[in-house]
């Protein structure tokens, strides 16, 4: 946590983090403007946000695009606050998202490091003794390019639908498919109400990537969950969802215990 510590010190980072919570997704251009420094000043700061993990990229075509990450700072706030807080803070945060969330974005991109191997995290991705235990929902299919897929939650309700398909698979590297049907079986279950549910249903259907990088002795898991409705109600979701989710990941393939 130090590395996160020294990162927050500077201002001009901050400012940096403080741009990519206004708007996400971000190029090296797009970042300097608005601050008096050279390219290579700002390149020198975001490779420290980097470093610490407050920062990651993605690449579409030539260009890099920067994202926030909220992950070390979860981390933090697991540290040092006490459950009941650490909810108080959440409800807090959502309520933060659902004002100040940019109309714009379309996307959530989330990186997390696990101790763990590329082949034994694609599993945890994909095979529904991993998925239903920290996820409390398994898939049925091939995991081929194209194929359809069925998803099954904790209470054995099957959604299927022609749109939910495969789009990649690359084992253990990369992993895409399009997001579930919001159905009122789902809703109930979930605990959403009958305006939101028909909220979800009106927007357009999103899809989720997995990217899966060896780094040492952990593998680093960049989640984007992209072609939302800009500014919708999905987008708040899975805002406060993934990273929940995505802790409860790492700690059963780090600890072998459940959600």
């Amino acid at each position: 946590m130090d590395e996160v510590f020294k990162a927050l010190a500077d201002v001009t980072r901050r400012r940096l983090l403080d741009g990519l919570n206004a708007r996400n997704g971000q190029t090296l251009r797009e970042l300097c403007d608005g601050l008096e420094l050279s390219r290579q000043s700002v390149s020198k700061h975001l490779a420290v946000l980097e470093d610490a993990q407050l920062v990651t990229t993605t690449r579409r075509g030539r260009e890099k695009l920067h994202y926030l990450n909220a992950a070390p700072i979860n981390a933090v706030a697991d540290r040092w606050m006490t459950h009941y807080d650490r909810h108080r803070a959440a409800t807090l945060a959502d309520l933060k998202t659902a004002l100040e969330n940019p109309m714009g974005n379309t996307e959530f991109v989330y990186t997390t490091y696990i101790k763990t191997s590329p082949e034994r995290l694609w599993q945890a991705l994909t095979e529904p003794a991993f998925t239903r235990r920290y996820w409390g929902t398994a898939f049925e299919t091939d995991w081929q390019p194209g194929s359809p897929m069925v998803w099954i939650d904790e209470n054995g309700h099957r959604t299927q639908d022609p749109e939910q398909i495969v789009l990649e698979a690359d084992p253990p590297r990369r992993l895409s498919y399009t997001w579930h049907t919001f159905t009122p079986q789902w809703a109930e279950a979930a605990g959403v109400s009958e305006p939101d549910l028909a909220a979800l249903r009106g927007e357009r259907r999103s899809k989720i990537s997995f990217e899966l990088e060896p780094a040492g002795e952990q593998v680093r898991l960049t989640v984007i969950h992209g072609d939302c409705e800009p500014g919708g109600l999905l987008l708040q979701m899975i805002s406060g969802g993934w990273p929940q989710l995505l802790s409860d990941l790492k700690t059963l393939l780090e600890t072998g215990e459940d959600r």
